[in-house]
């Protein structure tokens, strides 16, 4: 059990349980060991502030600035469009999901999208069906050059110009990129957006707590203070120098670098609550860009509860021995509504009768863990007593020092991306290659 907003268990990650896919108990103490100098080199860069998503979770001073502009925009549009794409939209996404806006529209409360893909049909269609003269546009791109959303936003521009007037036109769109010479920012200078900074110093998978994430939820109503501080709950025992058997995201470091080495090359998200999909796809961005790298890491892949035991699971316990399983539950026992015992009166029905979809919810989350357990698959199980902003930033933060210790594990830089570089300048000459 933690003191945070979740419990962690593993199941199944050693030899005497699964046999050589397992690790012994004498190499996960060794890796756990051998964790002391990342968890070392995050204090560090605590203590130099050289690593900025360390010191989000303390800070509220850039919050209020924030909050007057959700405030303004959450009372003048009433659609909210993040042009993103990777860690420019997915954490944003991901937190945006608890306002459970996805039902039934709220009058005091924006719509929002996000346009990741450059689809031509579905842009087209997306801003033909949109207000766009009560739409406001946040472009996000850290470096300013992305040319996803450059694109986006310039098609986006002339839309809008269409619809409303010169002086208007600038009250709909906001740029987030980091400072310095970049396209996005000089165009926005030039058409007399307002530019927020990105930081320079976090990465676009590791800025969900910085305005990127936060600025969207925080225009939902979503109260933002509380997923940091859920977030620094996690990274507490980090900063006091705990050791790591104290630590969780310590002790899933070690564990996932232990089974890489006995050919436990994919690990397996899967949340069973709808508003937590959105997590399990920033998850896999953070897991995949920041890890492989030099022929090392493994393979994300997320999958949702119950749908994908339907579609997955007979893979998942009958094929390869080779996943890792990462199970998040949500206490969700007589929740929602009940199946009618006059509907359900039939032999067959009798399990489900008075029962509501949360029981049944339950049911399946204690089944599949079970399942997977009892055939001998790596396991770990994230529990969560409530789904809020608080255990939101304490799940993000948790991945986070994970994929940072795991790293260190594999002896690969986190923070760098090369291979996904390479192709941003081979699609950018593609398209010049075109004008000749």
């Amino acid at each position: 059990m933690t003191s945070m907003s979740y419990d962690h268990h593993t199941y199944n990650c050693f030899s005497d349980a699964i046999g050589n896919n397992g690790l012994t108990q004498d190499v996960f103490e060794n890796l756990l060991e051998n964790t002391k100098p990342a968890l070392e080199k995050l204090r560090s860069y605590y203590a130099d502030k050289s690593l900025p998503i360390l010191h989000l979770p303390e800070r509220v001073d850039d919050l209020q600035h924030l909050y007057l502009l959700a405030n303004q925009y959450r009372e003048k549009f009433a659609h909210i469009v993040v042009l993103g794409i990777g860690g420019s939209s997915l954490g944003a996404k991901a937190i945006c999901k608890l306002a459970k806006t996805n039902f039934a529209p709220r009058p005091e409360i924006p719509m929002m999208h996000f346009w990741d893909n450059i689809d031509p049909e579905s842009i087209t269609g997306m801003m033909q069906a949109l207000p766009l003269e009560h739409t406001l546009f946040l472009v996000i791109s850290k470096s300013g050059t992305t040319a996803e959303t450059l694109a986006k936003f310039l098609v986006c521009l002339k839309a809008v110009s269409d619809v409303v007037d010169k002086n208007s036109l600038t009250e709909h769109f906001v740029a987030i990129c980091e400072p310095g010479e970049n396209i996005l920012r000089r165009l926005a200078v030039k058409n007399h957006i307002l530019v927020l900074d990105h930081d320079p110093d976090i990465g676009g998978r590791y800025s969900a707590l910085s305005l990127v994430g936060l600025l969207p939820a925080m225009i939902l109503g979503l109260e933002v203070e509380k997923v940091r501080a859920g977030a620094a709950k996690v990274l507490d025992p980090v900063l006091k120098g705990e050791e790591p058997k104290n630590i969780e995201a310590a002790i899933g470091a070690a564990i996932s670098a232990g089974l890489a080495a006995q050919n436990i090359r994919s690990t397996v998200i899967m949340p069973y609550s709808d508003r937590l999909a959105a997590l399990s796809l920033w998850y896999r961005q953070l897991w995949a860009e920041s890890l492989g790298k030099e022929g090392k890491g493994t393979t994300p892949i997320n999958a949702l509860g119950t749908v994908d035991q339907h579609s997955q699971l007979q893979l998942y316990l009958d094929g390869p021995v080779d996943k890792m399983f990462t199970i998040i539950m949500l206490k969700c026992a007589g929740e929602g509504p009940c199946v009618e015992p006059a509907l359900a009166n039939e032999e067959a029905l009798a399990f489900l009768s008075g029962k509501s979809v949360g029981d049944l919810m339950e049911a399946q989350q204690n089944g599949t863990t079970q399942v997977l357990i009892q055939n001998k698959r790596p396991t770990r199980i994230i529990t969560l007593d409530k789904l809020d902003e608080t255990s939101m930033g304490a799940l993000m933060m948790h991945f986070m020092l994970e994929t940072i210790i795991t790293a260190h594990l594999f002896s690969v830089d986190p923070f760098s991306q090369p291979a996904v570089e390479e192709g941003k300048k081979l699609a950018w000459q593609y398209l010049a290659d075109q004008e000749k």
